[in-house]
């Protein structure tokens, strides 16, 4: 992987990391294209690359979520089942992370249910208007959705997000919540990789993940500011039917016996 191509890897991260679209996925799907070669430092380059976008949601949000300690209690029950549960399942997860047809399926179904929640949004009624008023069990519902993202190609974004509006928030705190609960959980991993793999790290590659980090959290706030507007405007339905033909579409090359590798 050359500097163009973590460049390029890091705004596919910062631009779908916040979107219900898989950040994941797509960053298998880029990498395939590019022809980028498999090696270790690339799999640690696809997990520190989210730093920048934790750091784009901290600085959008300085004020409503570092500064609103009411919050925290909230969020760390939603962190809870994916952290706890996570690490129960990491061994299947990385099996998982080796089958291409799992993404394809993954944002195909996940697509699906996006248009469908936009049907479902009409007669939703919202019973927490604001994070502050989530009660407790609505936090770990919306942690157990986030569990959903196990399943690469779901979409973090999307699971937390269905996860707040089955607990009962509108289309736009859901949302809130969803950039909200993505700190402690990418935090995480992030960190978990960074502890692995610190003295393997060469200062040409230092280098690479200072810029494409950087590259990460200016497109992560870009995306996000568009995300509010678009969904505000939008809804869901016009993601899930983007999902929609990018499934089929790597269905069909699958099909065809081309093969998709993950990194």
């Amino acid at each position: 992987m050359n500097f163009t191509q973590a460049m390029i890897i890091a705004v596919v991260e910062g631009l779908t990391e916040y979107l219900p679209i898989s950040s994941t996925g797509h960053i298998i799907l880029t990498s395939w294209l590019m022809g980028i070669n498999q090696d270790a430092f690339v799999k640690d380059y696809t997990v520190m690359v989210q730093f920048g976008a934790i750091l784009a949601v901290l600085v959008l949000f300085w004020k409503r979520f570092l500064l609103n300690f009411r919050i925290y209690p909230t969020v760390f029950i939603a962190f809870l089942p994916a952290a706890i549960i996570g690490l129960a399942v990491k061994k299947h997860i990385d099996i998982l992370l080796g089958n291409v047809w799992v993404v394809a399926i993954a944002f195909l179904v996940g697509g699906i249910f996006l248009v469908l929640t936009d049907h479902w949004l009409k007669g939703h009624k919202v019973t927490i208007p604001r994070i502050e008023e989530a009660p407790k069990m609505a936090a770990l519902k919306v942690g157990f959705f986030q569990c959903l993202a196990f399943i690469p190609g779901m979409s973090r974004s999307a699971s937390t997000i269905w996860g707040g509006l089955f607990a009962g928030m509108g289309l736009v705190t859901a949302t809130e919540f969803s950039f909200f609960l993505g700190v402690p959980t990418l935090t995480g991993a992030t960190f978990l990789k960074v502890i692995k793999v610190i003295h393997e790290i060469s200062p040409e590659q230092w280098k690479i993940l200072f810029w494409g980090n950087l590259v990460s959290f200016v497109v992560g706030m870009a995306a996000i500011r568009s995300f509010v507007r678009l969904i505000e405007r939008f809804g869901l339905k016009y993601f899930g039917y983007y999902r929609v033909v990018l499934g089929a579409v790597v269905l069909a090359i699958l099909a065809m016996g081309h093969n998709i590798e993950f990194l």
